[in-house]
């Protein structure tokens, strides 16, 4: 096939538009079909007391391929057998305790077909998405979720287009309303997701990124200017924390307050003579070492801070960070 010399931008454009259109007309369609069907389905993945096995050829194994792993994240436990390749020995992966997902436009793949009747034999319920109603596929199945569509996007009719994007949308669909039905929560996709941001935000908590014991900076009401100077420079966290003798935080002090008293020293005071109860912030921002670490990261965008205390239940101190140790940890 040799390439065309006299390429169009605006047919490209025209093309792809037409595409687009012709995707979500055969999505909407398929959505105000959808009926009982889909509970009924909904319902045997819920029953389910092994794996959902997701199975295509061509094409509509590249989505579903994509349907198992979407369905895997939202705590449908799920898997992707080849049909070919279950004719070689890989039905064996298939248990009584699974429900089987096929996906076939036509309905007739020779190597879906040809295991069809296996499937029924071992009594493994069968949830079809296919285009054919009246189809080999349709007529094995127990619930057939229908995927049809009016032409594909492709100029030739040919190649799966609307057909594939159907069977995808149709397939979220059906995650969608089983993580609804499971009562499927964002800390449960969190803990099936946790190198991702979404996991690393819901997981991480405060205890997890925080400093404690000796990296603690810390100085008590009577400490002179020098020795907050010098525990802030220290811990490096910008800051130390004023405590009484049970630890209960009383004050914060900052390497920002520090530059304005030298800038306020030209009046005539006598930086040495002040002590941390003369140059604190009382009741500073503080929270729980339990909370979400990106609810530490929201305090500290909300009062445009850089750095938060931890305390316990009592008001004692048990931990600080900043901004830095949440970039670290990848929760901003």
């Amino acid at each position: 096939m040799t390439p065309t010399t006299d390429f169009n931008p605006q047919r490209a454009l025209a093309l792809a538009r037409e595409t687009l259109a012709i995707e979500a007309q055969a999505v909407t369609a398929m959505a105000e079909r959808l009926d009982a069907r889909l509970a009924q389905a909904v319902l045997l993945l819920l029953a389910c007391r092994g794996r959902v096995v997701v199975m295509g050829m061509g094409k509509s194994g590249h989505i579903g391929r994509k349907i198992t792993a979407t369905l895997a994240s939202t705590g449908t436990p799920a898997m992707f057998v080849h049909p070919a390749e279950a004719s070689h020995g890989d039905l064996g992966m298939i248990t009584a305790a699974d429900v089987v997902l096929a996906i076939s436009n036509s309905g007739e793949s020779d190597e879906l077909s040809a295991i069809l009747p296996l499937i029924k034999r071992m009594n493994v319920p069968l949830v079809a998405m296919t285009g054919r109603a009246q189809s080999s596929l349709a007529r094995h199945a127990d619930v057939v979720l229908d995927t049809a569509v009016d032409k594909e996007a492709c100029p030739h009719n040919l190649a799966p287009t609307a057909s594939t994007t159907a069977q995808l949308a149709l397939g979220d669909a059906l995650a969608v309303a089983l993580l609804d039905a499971r009562g499927f929560k964002p800390d449960d996709f969190a803990r099936s997701h946790p190198g991702g941001a979404l996991g690393r935000k819901l997981l991480t908590h405060v205890h997890d990124v925080m400093r404690s014991g000796a990296d603690l900076p810390r100085a008590t009401l009577d400490a002179d200017l020098m020795t907050l100077m010098r525990e802030i420079s220290a811990k490096g966290l910008g800051m130390a924390a004023i405590v009484d003798a049970h630890e209960r935080v009383l004050g914060i002090f900052t390497d920002g307050d520090l530059r304005r008293l030298i800038e306020q020293s030209g009046n005539g005071t006598d930086l040495r003579s002040l002590t941390a109860q003369a140059v604190m912030h009382p009741n500073p921002r503080t929270v729980p070492a339990d909370a979400l670490a990106v609810t530490a990261a929201e305090l500290m965008e909300a009062h445009r801070i850089t750095s938060l205390l931890v305390v316990d239940s009592d008001g004692r101190l048990v931990g600080a960070l900043n901004s830095n140790d949440l970039m670290r940890a990848k929760v901003i």
